[in-house]
């Protein structure tokens, strides 16, 4: 680790850590910025996140909250965010982060089931997608809006920033005792189903997660983050927040996923912490990029693809040498360099978790010159349980459990996983905490998972996302609309058939590759529906390619086409886009019934 990283001894708890980094790197640089007003990236040091944090504190300390009382911010990831949290959590007040994308309803809904004493907004279209819905907070006391009160209702709850921020004096701010064990923060889980739990963590559930991932690899102050995943999901809160502040890391914050490209190119990262869905589209336009190359542009990139690869296990001790890596210095020159300079050209480490990483993306991008060290993770564990690292790197497994975390496999191949990192249990909710953590304090993930003699962890289903055909067989869904999403086609997929005798899907198509698709089979381009059946079997042949390394169940019948993507706002999908999938499958149940209709 750095000798700039900050001791357990040091930091107790989360505000302990910012004000040790702080006192021990001053002048290095804490964050970059972009300002939009004056088109430039603006650098901030630790000592001056310091005195934005005191400032940002005397405000909330002249509301008159309580230790224990809860805020929530509701704001994209910025300084702004880390200035919040940092201030809040010092006065014992506890934060409730919410996603910007949410649906207002589930905004009121956790609102009202921490009664939040407080609301931080963040872009106006925030103020004005709750506009109807303040009046259903009774439990806020304020208000308070980065981006101005346009779109708010008339309240006088209601602040902008620079008011409420010149209400506080820092000189009458007194700071409670905090207790590393008690609870910092409530963070919802997604909820695939049903309403979101409250998960609630501790300082030293956060702490201990944040020191066991900065042992993943050799990570300094000489690294740059980009953090671009929402700070309401612990992935990127643990990893791309807490963790740089351990090591003393700077953190960039992108402007927005659309802009991820040229905020790459701009900030040049080190170090970045993605869910596949980036690396899939990413992926999906080099490939669409090389369709147009001549043929021997696309085998060069082949090669270098496939000798990159060979050269990576070999260097992991799983293959022998090749007399292919003669020609690595040049193919990494000519090829994998003009890839990669794409993504900043400095990235040493590129981390993925939050979902499965479909194998071809991450032999694509490793095989590229890029270490993808694929993890896997929940909220209730803070949330890192395992990860690849560098020196052991096996990309189809989720790596190895983490420092000081026990993993075993339970009961139907669950894996457990036991840690100081595990959660305090679920908010107002004793039930759904007892049937999650047992009583030997082993957490269930309901997934399955098998692990290696050499202690690689392999996720192989998930316990309540089964479909259940009527000839016995059962079907984890989630694998194949993963591989069947590799062909740039198909957008979005759902994999049906449960109670049925064979397997159908909801696609909902990328819209300038169907356009192509549609002129080919003659279709009318918004066509939505079952396919003619020409068409239809084209739509097959293509998913039963991706599916080709699959069993013998893994077999399409029949297509449904949507061209209304699925998303957070019409409620079938999560703010961490995982498919609601009992909604859609709901709202689309006179599509699935007729796909089955006189076959089953």
């Amino acid at each position: 680790m750095s000798s700039t990283a900050i001791a357990p001894n040091q930091a107790p708890t989360l505000p302990a850590l910012f004000r040790a980094r702080v006192s021990l790197t001053p002048d290095t640089p804490a964050y970059r910025q972009f300002n939009s007003r004056e088109q430039i990236w603006q650098q901030t040091t630790w000592g001056e996140m310091a005195t934005m944090v005191d400032r940002w504190q005397a405000a909330l300390a002249r509301e008159g909250f309580k230790p224990g009382e809860r805020v929530a911010l509701m704001l994209g990831n910025s300084r702004e965010w880390v200035a919040f949290d940092q201030a809040a959590t010092e006065l014992g007040l506890i934060t409730v982060p919410l996603y910007t994308d949410d649906r207002p309803d589930n905004i009121a809904y956790i609102v009202g089931q921490t009664q939040a004493r407080l609301l931080l907004l963040g872009e106006n279209a925030h103020n004005r997608r709750l506009s109807d819905h303040v009046e259903n907070m009774p439990s806020l006391k304020r208000i308070v809006c980065l981006g101005g009160t346009e779109g708010q209702p008339r309240d006088d709850r209601v602040l902008n920033l620079d008011a409420w921020l010149e209400r506080g004096d820092p000189e009458r701010v007194q700071r409670p005792d905090l207790d590393p064990q008690g609870l910092a923060t409530i963070v919802f889980t997604s909820g695939t189903t049903g309403r979101p739990k409250g998960v609630m963590l501790s300082h030293r559930n956060i702490l201990d997660n944040a020191r066991a991932c900065s042992t993943a690899g050799p990570l300094s102050q000489a690294d740059r983050f980009l953090s671009f995943l929402p700070l309401s999901h612990m992935l990127e809160r643990t990893g791309g927040y807490y963790m740089p502040m351990l090591i003393g890391a700077e953190v960039a914050f992108a402007r927005s996923i659309q802009g991820l490209g040229e905020d790459l190119m701009s900030v040049q990262p080190t170090v970045l912490i993605s869910v596949p869905r980036i690396y899939e589209r990413v992926h999906g336009r080099i490939q669409a990029g090389l369709k147009k190359k001549s043929a021997l542009g696309r085998s060069l990139f082949k090669a270098t693809v496939a000798i990159g690869w060979r050269r990576f296990e070999h260097q992991q001790g799983r293959a022998s040498w090749s007399p292919g890596f003669i020609l690595w210095p040049l193919l990494e020159r000519i090829v994998a360099h003009k890839v990669l300079d794409r993504l900043g050209g400095k990235l040493r480490f590129a981390v993925c978790g939050g979902a499965p990483l479909p194998p071809p993306i991450a032999r694509f991008f490793i095989g590229l010159g890029l270490p993808v060290l694929h993890g896997y993770g929940m909220t209730e564990s803070s949330p890192v349980v395992s990860v690849n690292t560098p020196d052991d790197n096996l990309p189809a497994s989720i790596g190895k459990p983490l420092p000081g975390i026990e993993v075993r496999i339970g009961e139907a191949d669950e894996l457990l996983t036991r840690s100081s990192c595990v959660m305090l249990g679920y908010w107002k909710n004793a039930e759904a905490t007892d049937n999650t953590i047992d009583a030997d304090q082993w957490l269930h993930s309901g997934d399955q998972a098998r692990i290696d003699e050499n202690g690689h962890i392999f996720i192989t289903g998930r316990l309540k996302d089964i479909l259940v055909l009527t000839n016995g067989e059962k079907v984890p869904p989630a694998d194949m609309e993963m591989a069947i999403a590799l062909d740039a086609l198909f957008d979005q997929v759902m994999v049906v058939g449960d109670g049925h005798a064979f397997l159908s899907a909801l696609v909902v198509p990328e819209a300038e590759a169907w356009a192509t698709f549609a002129e080919d089979h003659g279709l009318p381009p918004d066509s939505s529906g079952r396919p003619p059946r020409a068409a239809e079997r084209a739509l097959l042949q293509r998913m039963q390619y991706q599916l080709r390394d699959f069993p013998g169940y893994a077999k399409i019948r029949h297509v449904y086409v949507v061209h209304e993507p699925w998303s957070v706002d019409n409620g079938m999908l999560t703010p961490t886009m995982k498919l609601k999938r009992l909604v859609i499958s709901q709202h689309y149940a006179d599509a699935i019934e007729a796909m089955y209709a006189g076959h089953d």
